[in-house]
């Protein structure tokens, strides 16, 4: 059977810290308004929407706040996105192996795509607009056995899934709380992913 393994997105494959933090305030200097950029890239992992009611936007303001921040994504924040260390070789040891990758991630799915593009990456799919328990509807339709992310959103979608919890401790949660969330096991980072795959390929 060809293993398939998802991975999470922001802060998990990839910092957009800085490139979020740039859009964050391009977007407040447009509307005239104070924006918590600093808090929102500390806590990356919910849906910007909820992000950004978390900072003081009224709700009847957000969607207009979301679509235009999205609007200003791809020329701020994507050039200045990064790879995690050890994400390259993460998906290619999975590809070695015969498996199969996927990205199901709560970024809106067309600066997901832009990510994809700029970073000359290639995954067998990639599911956006998915957060928590939500991410079970994508991991399940293509059959994810392993799901790997950085929050205790990402725990409860590889829960829901009924698939084998991976934490990787690059983002807001520590290893307590990946594991209190559910996480099989915590990495420190995906430096630490080809090793521990490898090794569980052959239990």
């Amino acid at each position: 059977m060809t293993v398939t393994v998802g991975f999470d997105l922001d802060m998990t494959l990839i910092d957009a810290r800085p490139g979020v933090l740039l859009a964050i305030t391009a977007l407040a200097e447009e509307m005239g308004v104070q924006l918590d950029g600093d808090y929102i890239v500390a806590n990356m992992g919910p849906p910007l929407r909820d992000m950004f009611l978390k900072i003081g936007i009224a709700e009847l303001d957000v969607d207009r706040y979301v679509a235009r921040f999205r609007e200003l994504y791809p020329a701020i924040a994507i050039p200045e996105t990064l790879p995690l260390p050890g994400a390259e070789a993460a998906l290619a040891a999975v590809r070695a192996a015969g498996g199969k990758t996927m990205i199901v991630t709560a970024k809106y799915q067309r600066n997901a795509e832009l990510h994809m593009a700029a970073l000359g990456w290639d995954v067998d799919h990639l599911i956006g607009d998915l957060w928590s328990a939500a991410k079970a509807e994508a991991l399940k339709l293509h059959g994810a056995q392993i799901y790997v992310g950085d929050h205790i959103g990402d725990m409860a979608g590889a829960a829901a899934a009924g698939a084998l919890a991976v934490g990787v401790a690059t983002g807001p949660c520590d290893a307590e709380m990946l594991t209190s969330a559910g996480a099989h096991v915590v990495l420190p980072s995906l430096l630490d992913f080809p090793a521990w795959f490898s090794d569980a390929a052959r239990r």
